[in-house]
């Protein structure tokens, strides 16, 4: 190239034809966030959702209740926050709002039901509350599924 090319911002060099190249799929980071999306919320919904649902009168007489709302209320706003919210939030659907009752539920599992655990104890809690913060933080990315009665974008 010569001078004035290589200073025009509109010719384009070899090089950035092969990043342009590289763009493709695998380094999409809305491939990511669907990713983080499908694997955080299958582990919350396989590992503690399902399970207080399925078990929902076993597990009355087995859950915490830190703020003295009841097992009953304790429980369903657990599977609220285990079940409902994981669905809403694989499928794209007012995912940043869906991530915060996971949140929040998770924090207070760590910092008041099991407030004795230590760092290493806890370390499946806390990736957990990483992963749906940053669900939280970057939204769903452009891979969702249509809201009923919605046009899409495109």
């Amino acid at each position: 190239m010569t001078q004035p090319e290589q200073n025009n911002p509109c010719v384009l060099s070899w090089e950035n034809d092969v990043n342009k190249s590289t763009d493709g799929l695998l380094t999409n980071p809305d491939l990511g966030l669907l990713y983080l999306r499908l694997t955080g919320c299958v582990l919350l919904l396989c590992l503690h959702g399902l399970p207080k649902l399925l078990h929902f009168s076993e597990q009355l007489k087995q859950i915490e209740d830190p703020f003295g709302m009841g097992a009953v209320a304790t429980l369903s706003c657990a599977v609220f926050a285990e079940v409902v919210c994981p669905i809403a939030m694989i499928l794209g659907w007012f995912t940043r709002l869906a991530a915060l009752p996971v949140i929040f539920l998770l924090l207070v599992a760590m910092l008041v039901v099991h407030a004795d655990w230590s760092f290493a104890q806890g370390q499946f809690g806390w990736l957990l509350v990483i992963i749906f913060g940053t669900i939280a933080l970057a939204g769903p990315g452009r891979f969702t599924v249509p809201l009923p009665g919605r046009k899409s974008d495109e």
